[in-house]
């Protein structure tokens, strides 16, 4: 065998998405792609904001030398500043550029995080259904992932949570606004898991940490707000990015906060600066980072997802689709009508309708839909979402 045994392994049992991705291509090339209807990629539809773009041409013509060279690894210090006082005051605390570390997006910043806290067969807690690189992030630092059932809305299960707690438990990770089911975790249920993560460390002797992973944070619905983390949990660490808020998945650039009352605050922070250039990454994009020090605040026009999330919520639910109402993000997962979801997303395959099981996010019985696809998309599909549920819900 040419590549490692593990990795191919995991390439295997990885990645509904891209492979439901890689068979629409087909059908598209078939049936033209205006015939294919494909909700499987959570690759954000909307144009940047024209300030990104009017910011982005501004920064490209300064002249400055070594605009395009190395800065220090945990970034510029003006752009770490200027997120540094945006959070300070969105999380109302006192939160300096130290705290703040510039990484390739939130997967580059995840990955950063693990390998500074992670030592070899150490596990990290998450709830059910999770984004599924969460597995693989934690497996590439020598941990463990451990999941834990959330409750039947997809709120958090406290004592699920404590029962999964062990000695060898370094983080927990939350997801939220979440990928596959746009759940927003409340200010309650939070504190509760930051109590229960207080007393658990407190029992076993060791900090246990509260990673947040918020790359949705700014694309929330009716009014709900997102709480913060800083405020539940002393030992928390923000990870984010701006590729959904601003719609520049492509751009690869997000950022890790520490709280600042986490500890060993000095080592935390030098040892993610350490495997931020370790890892690879050396610095997240310099002509990024010199953007977004403009844009803190910033976001697309949330009313378009919304606008979508409810006109594919209304139809589905009059056609007999169960689903928990999305509070944020852009995916709904509702239930499948028969327990093997694979076999129902492939009816829905056959209506061009492509979609992503819920196997591949750890909760068989589900489908994910990705709704950031233009409004027409969404209309067109209906046809086909009907034809399938009139088979499964009206026989």
């Amino acid at each position: 065998m040419t590549i490692s045994k593990r990795i191919k392994e995991w390439m295997e049992q990885s990645s509904w998405i891209r492979r439901m991705f890689e068979e629409g291509m087909v059908l598209k090339a078939e049936y033209g792609e205006e015939n294919v209807f494909d909700f499987t990629l959570g690759n954000p539809d909307l144009e940047p904001p024209f300030l990104f773009s009017e910011t982005l041409q501004k920064v490209m013509g300064e002249k400055k030398m070594g605009k395009h060279g190395y800065m220090p690894n945990a970034g510029y210090p003006e752009t770490r500043k200027a997120i540094a006082d945006y959070l300070s005051q969105e999380h109302q605390d006192e939160i300096s550029e130290k705290q703040v570390i510039m990484t390739c997006g939130a997967g580059g910043g995840l990955n950063v995080v693990l390998k500074t806290l992670l030592n070899p067969g150490e596990e990290v807690i998450t709830p059910v259904p999770y984004f599924v690189e969460y597995f693989f992030y934690v497996n590439n630092h020598g941990g463990n992932l451990k999941l834990v059932k959330t409750k039947s809305d997809f709120s958090l299960d406290l004592s699920e949570i404590e029962k999964a707690v062990s000695p060898k438990t370094k983080a927990i990770i939350v997801n939220s606004p979440h990928n596959p089911t746009g759940k927003v975790y409340d200010e309650r249920s939070l504190k509760e898991l930051g109590e229960l993560l207080r007393k658990k460390s407190s029992e076993m002797g060791n900090t246990i940490y509260l990673i947040s992973d918020e790359p949705y944070g700014k694309i929330i619905y009716d009014d709900i707000s997102l709480p913060s983390i800083f405020k539940i949990y002393e030992h928390s660490i923000l990870v984010t990015s701006y590729s959904k808020e601003l719609s520049v998945p492509g751009e690869r650039i997000g950022f890790v906060a520490v709280s600042p009352h986490a500890t060993p605050q000095e080592d935390l922070l030098e040892g993610m600066v350490f495997c931020n250039r370790t890892l690879g990454f050396v610095n997240a994009p310099a002509l990024m980072q010199r953007v977004v020090r403009h844009l803190q605040g910033i976001s697309v026009d949330v009313s378009f997802y919304q606008k979508r999330r409810d006109l594919l919520c209304d139809n589905l639910a009059s056609l007999g689709y169960q689903f928990v109402k999305p509070q944020g993000a852009f995916y709904l997962f509702p239930r499948t009508p028969i327990g093997d979801d694979v076999a129902f997303v492939k009816e829905l395959q056959v209506e061009h309708i492509l979609t992503v099981p819920g196997s591949g996010f750890g909760m068989p019985g589900f489908f994910r839909i990705a709704y950031c696809v233009d409004e027409k998309v969404i209309r067109r599909s209906l046809k086909g979402f009907k034809k399938v549920a009139e088979k499964y819900f009206h026989s």
